[in-house]
């Protein structure tokens, strides 16, 4: 043990006075596999390795959404702040350069290595390793934010008593300041994705939490109003109920009782990262009813608990699956003075992002004066940057601070247009739309030479007053350009992605919207091209989510496959074709071939598979998995339109490796092929033909050949 039971790693220190000399609990061979991972690589490299390893925890532990659930809260460099449940430190960097100290406490200490390992640069932050109620009698009461970040729920693994809960509670409130907070992040048991049939996190059984955990455990979740009880028992007065989504884990939004989601917001909902996973109904028509019936607190898939005072923080959405010059949050804060909207860059790379909005915000202006549009007040400021030492204008390593921008924007109240459209399509009344529609195109091509243009004048960023024959509000102008676009072309995106993000939509005839705008089928396609153009300059090369998903490959098995009587193995065997229509591949836009349709599938006597497939206009991209199982494949030859495509550049990605001629290994029990269409002569209405022989791999083969390094 080091001397004075002290070790450091770079700037940290691993305080071990208290830790019990082994590590009581691990997860096996990936620690020592992220231990590796942090000890040798940048973080800036964690992007990269979580898309090639394709692993459930390299992504969860080294994911930086995962810093998103504590980013939002108000810590200044002049805080202190304890971390209980610190773990791989997923959250720690964040509260490293947000606080001015920061105290870990850990069983592990291997994890506690790899914490301090990708945060060696930190000089503010000591971690104890050991129990919590060994460590927790040296720590000092003066903290201004104690940090239960999935913790919350393991309280009676190491509180042994009637009310582990509550007397947890109780311990960690003594170390909180008289001003401070306590931010619990917890799962729900209720959450709706646990009555959709996804698997509760933490047993991988289904409808535990439902059943209130039948088989036992340490682990306990609550409902909002449960984990209310419990600090209420404390003699906590308020309880700030924050509502993460997806979830606290990888959360992109966060809500609150001053500010709900709406109809139409929750569409990210596949969150079987780690394990299949059941669908038994469609989550975001299911979250469309709980909105409208004023359910949601009930049925949120995580709860953020805030004990302490209230804050202004009511609403945070995340922008940072993006290139890093695009990362940004909005805030909405409400305070004595009223509402107000802020747009912070996350990284100093978006900076000038946050400075181009501004001037766009300009320009706009008085492009559109006297149009019936107004763009939404906006003023830029600067302030000291958020690592700056508070009264120093000096980071931890002494540096001096720059002067940040971000923006504030006016509070608009309204109702979007996009659901004044969705009430006429509700009620059937066609006529309607095209009215709001008329004069949504009315207004945006006023000024439609000027050398400024919003490419984001979609439905949703567009409020509408009571009486619609006032000034409409522009919210949201950051995808802004210094040229001019037709307004055609604006709308018809508008237009696309209002279908894209609700098939409840689809009953709008898309003909008449070409029509009225004055463009043929090769313009449309043209502009879906730009779309998907338009996405890829916004995320950059790095795989979305939903992505990442399909990558680590848990299935999702919806009712419909078992009222057809296809029982879940039989999957293996089915080919699944996945679409690209601008927003990733995932489950939610994939289908299987029918082995009964010959005119979808035809094997020849040599056991050659020959595919068939329509494909609609629109499409980006496509990913054929020839099955769910370990195997070889052999493909002949894939054409596009009779057309045969080159195996040249990266117009065909598999997720194998190359074994002879057009022939791939797929140590994978998700293998795929994906089929790039750029660049390919696309019709309204086009045709897939793909000829390949799939041979399936014993597992044991497949080890076998790892381990003689042959792939």
């Amino acid at each position: 043990m080091p001397e004075n039971n002290i070790e450091e790693i770079g700037k940290i220190k691993l305080d071990l006075t208290h830790y019990p000399g082994e590590d009581y609990y691990c997860d096996g061979d990936i620690e020592d596999e992220l231990l590796q991972i942090t000890r040798d690589y940048a973080a800036v490299e964690y992007p990269r390795i979580i898309e090639e390893r394709k692993n459930w925890p390299v992504l969860y532990h080294l994911s930086s959404g995962r810093e998103n659930i504590v980013e939002w809260l108000p810590i200044t460099k002049d805080m202190k702040v304890l971390e209980v449940g610190s773990g791989c430190g997923a959250i720690t960097g964040v509260l490293s350069r947000k606080a001015g100290e920061v105290t870990c406490i850990e069983l592990s200490r291997k994890r506690s290595r790899i914490n301090a390992y990708r945060h060696m640069d930190a000089k503010n932050v000591t971690i104890h390793v050991g129990n919590f109620q060994d460590v927790e009698p040296d720590l000092p009461c003066d903290y201004d934010y104690i940090c239960l970040i999935g913790a919350f729920e393991y309280a009676q693994a190491y509180i042994q008593s009637e009310t582990p809960y509550v007397d947890f509670l109780n311990i960690v409130r003594k170390h909180m300041n008289p001003q401070g907070h306590i931010a619990i992040a917890i799962e729900n048991k209720f959450g709706l994705k646990y009555w959709a049939g996804c698997r509760e996190d933490h047993l991988g059984t289904y409808f535990s939490s439902l059943e209130n955990y039948p088989e036992g455990g340490v682990v306990r979740t609550f409902t909002a109003d449960g984990l209310r009880g419990i600090a209420e028992k404390c003699g906590f007065e308020h309880a700030h109920m924050y509502y993460p989504y997806p979830d606290y884990k990888f959360m992109t939004t966060l809500y609150s009782d001053d500010r709900l989601p709406q109809v139409g917001e929750l569409s990210s909902n596949l969150r079987n990262f780690d394990r299949d996973r059941l669908q038994l109904f469609d989550e975001k028509k299911v979250f469309d009813t709980i909105i409208r019936e004023r359910q949601f607190p009930l049925f949120s898939n995580s709860y953020m608990m805030l004990l302490g005072p209230e804050l202004e923080e009511k609403y945070v959405k995340y922008s940072n699956d993006r290139k890093p010059e695009f990362c940004i949050k909005t805030v909405l804060k409400e305070s004595a003075t009223g509402k107000i909207i802020e747009k912070h860059p996350l990284s100093k790379e978006a900076w000038r992002h946050i400075e181009n909005t501004a001037r766009a915000y300009e320009r706009l202006t008085e492009r559109y004066e006297g149009s019936g549009l107004s763009v939404n007040r906006c003023k830029l400021v600067y302030d000291v940057q958020e690592n700056a030492v508070q009264g120093q204008d000096k980071d931890n390593n002494g540096n001096e601070g720059e002067k940040q921008p971000y923006l504030q924007l006016e509070y608009v109240e309204g109702i979007r247009l996009e659901e004044l459209m969705d009430g006429c399509l509700e009620r059937n009344d066609v006529e309607g739309f095209h009215r709001l529609f008329d004069e949504y195109l009315r207004r945006i091509s006023y000024g439609e030479g000027a050398e400024i243009s919003d490419y984001d004048l979609i439905f949703a960023n567009v409020v509408v007053p009571d009486d619609i024959d006032n000034t409409w509000n522009v919210i949201d102008f950051e995808w802004s350009f210094g040229k001019a676009v037709e307004a055609k072309q604006i709308a018809f995106r508008a237009v696309y992605c209002y279908l894209l993000e609700n098939e409840k939509r689809n009953s709008l005839n898309l003909d008449l919207i070409i029509d009225k705008l004055k463009i043929g089928q090769s313009d449309a396609e043209q502009y879906r091209r730009q779309e998907m153009k338009f996405q890829k300059y916004v995320t950059g090369k790095n795989m979305s989510m939903a992505e990442i998903r399909d990558a680590i490959g848990c299935p999702v098995y919806t009712v419909e496959a078992f009222c057809q009587g296809q029982e879940l193995a039989r999957h293996k065997d089915y080919i699944q074709i996945y679409e690209d229509t601008g927003r990733g591949f995932n489950e939610e836009q994939s289908f299987f071939l029918d082995e009964a349709a010959e005119e979808q599938i035809h094997v020849t006597p040599e056991g050659m598979t020959e595919l068939t497939v329509a494909v609609p206009g629109g499409r980006s991209a496509l990913r054929i998995d020839p099955c769910s199982d370990y195997c070889l494949v052999y493909i002949r030859d894939i054409r596009w339109n009779g057309v045969l495509i080159p195996w040249k550049g990266k117009q065909i990605q598999v997720n194998g490796w190359k074994a002879g001629e057009n022939t791939y290994v797929f140590p994978t029990k998700d293998p795929n092929i994906t089929i790039s269409l750029s660049g390919l002569s696309g019709e309204e209405n086009n045709v897939l033909q793909m000829a390949m022989e799939v041979t399936k791999l014993p597992e044991d083969t497949v080890k076998h050949m790892q381990k003689r390094g042959l792939f």
